[in-house]
C-alpha cells in the first residue's frame, strides 16, 4: 500500500521551485507534501501530489527531470510523542529511515508522515505489531 512520490531535480537558482509549483497549480495539481534537499549545485523537491501520473506528464512535457519512487505514509497521533512513538517502533525493529517528511493533511486528530525506509517487509511487520496505521491513496485522497 505504498504511495508514489515525485522527485524533481532543480537547478539551484532563484525561482526554479516557483516555476515548477506554478506549472502544477495551473493544471489543478494539489501538492499534499513537499520536502526540499539541496546542495550548492542542485536541489531535489520530493512531492506527494493528488494525481501523480498527471503531475509527472505535465512536468515531463516541460523538460523537467524527475523520478517516481514508492514511499510509505503512516498515521501518527497529532500530539506530543506521536512522532517519537513511531520512530521508537522503527528503531526497536532496526529499520532505517532514509528520509521522512510530513503531509499537509490532518484528519480526526492524526497527522501523516511520509517515509522512505530500508526494509519494506520489516517495516510493515513493525507497523502491524505497534498498531500503527499505514495509509494509502484512498485515505489521502490521491490518484
Amino acid at each position: 500500500m505504498s504511495i508514489h512520490q515525485i522527485s524533481v531535480f532543480l537547478e539551484n537558482r532563484t525561482g526554479e521551485l516557483a516555476q515548477i509549483t506554478r506549472k502544477l497549480a495551473d493544471k489543478n495539481i494539489d501538492i499534499r507534501a513537499i520536502s526540499i534537499a539541496e546542495t550548492s549545485d542542485y536541489g531535489i523537491a520530493r512531492m506527494i501530489v493528488n494525481d501523480c501520473s498527471a503531475a509527472a506528464s505535465i512536468l515531463l512535457e516541460q523538460g523537467t527531470i524527475l523520478s517516481m519512487t514508492p514511499v510509505w505514509a503512516v498515521e501518527v497521533p497529532d500530539r506530543p510523542a506521536g512522532l517519537a512513538d513511531l520512530l521508537a517502533a522503527l528503531a526497536q525493529e532496526n529499520i532505517a529511515v532514509e528520509y521522512m517528511y510530513s503531509l499537509f493533511t490532518h484528519k480526526d486528530g492524526h497527522a501523516y508522515m511520509v517515509l522512505r525506509i530500508s526494509d519494506e517487509a520489516a517495516f510493515l511487520a513493525a507497523m502491524e505489531k505497534n498498531n500503527i496505521q499505514v495509509v494509502g491513496n484512498d485515505i489521502l485522497g490521491l490518484k
